[in-house]
């Protein structure tokens, strides 16, 4: 467990410098998916989950 969350926390450090200066590209890509990828194997992944889920049933009310 230690090892993924380290992972997630390096990927998503990686993933918000790209993203904050600008550098789209198969990099930002790649580190996004390896974010999502591990972070989907941690705790958090039930929580961001039912947030998205209770977004998306929130849209149609707008």
């Amino acid at each position: 467990m230690a090892v993924t969350i380290s992972l997630v926390l390096l990927f998503g450090l990686v993933l918000f410098f790209l993203l904050r200066s600008n550098s789209l590209g198969a990099g930002s890509a790649f580190t996004a998916a390896g974010f999502g990828f591990f972070l989907a194997s941690t705790g958090a992944a039930e929580p961001i989950n039912n947030l998205i889920t209770a977004v998306i049933s929130a849209i149609p009310a707008l």
